[in-house]
């Protein structure tokens, strides 16, 4: 609907989310702020291929700058798109806060948050993404992602065919991630 559920109106779902220990995926529909405003409008699909992920960068940024996740400290959020441009901007996006930019409001280094309480999925599509967003997320916050049942390409093989990751990083982005956030018993 073209607000983004940062703000304190949506603390009671945060708080149910945070009370009964679900993690909450987000993902834009359409990247409807930005392509309404004709911004990509123009063809290569780029309200997918730039709009979607910035739009997930938009919603990240805000949970951290009006004090979202501040004030649900349990609360796990896991971006698409590998968590949209913010891990590979965290440190501009750092620098302004730092440098004291209006509506930067959050009480721990924006960096704390990407190491914490968000997530990525694995959207990313090369094997020199993938290893740039475990540099500075931590291989902890990262999950496997797909897009289907849309065509986008599968990331299981850029996981497990990475030449930057251990075998240990691969276990916790393929799976061990997911079943510790969702409490899965990892005997069944």
């Amino acid at each position: 609907n073209g607000v983004a559920p940062a703000g304190p109106e949506y603390d009671v779902f945060w708080s149910k989310c945070e009370e009964l220990d679900v993690p909450v995926f987000t993902h834009p529909a359409g990247a409807d702020n930005i392509v309404r405003e004709d911004g990509l409008e123009f063809p290569g699909d780029l309200g997918n291929t730039i709009g979607n992920p910035l739009e997930t960068t938009f919603l990240l940024t805000r949970m951290i700058y009006e004090n979202t996740l501040d004030r649900h400290p349990n609360l796990k959020i896991v971006g698409a798109h590998g968590g949209g441009y913010l891990p590979s901007y965290i440190g501009r996006t750092e620098q302004a806060c730092n440098a004291g930019a209006e509506g930067c409001n959050n009480e721990r280094p924006v960096r704390d948050y990407l190491r914490t309480q968000i997530f990525a999925d694995s959207m990313v599509f090369s094997d020199e993404g993938l290893r740039h967003l475990v540099a500075e997320m931590g291989a902890s916050q990262v999950v496997y992602g797909t897009d289907m049942p849309l065509g986008w390409p599968d990331t299981m093989d850029t996981i497990i065919n990475s030449v930057h990751l251990s075998d240990y990083e691969k276990e916790m982005i393929l799976g061990g991630n997911l079943i510790r956030m969702l409490r899965i018993d990892p005997s069944i």
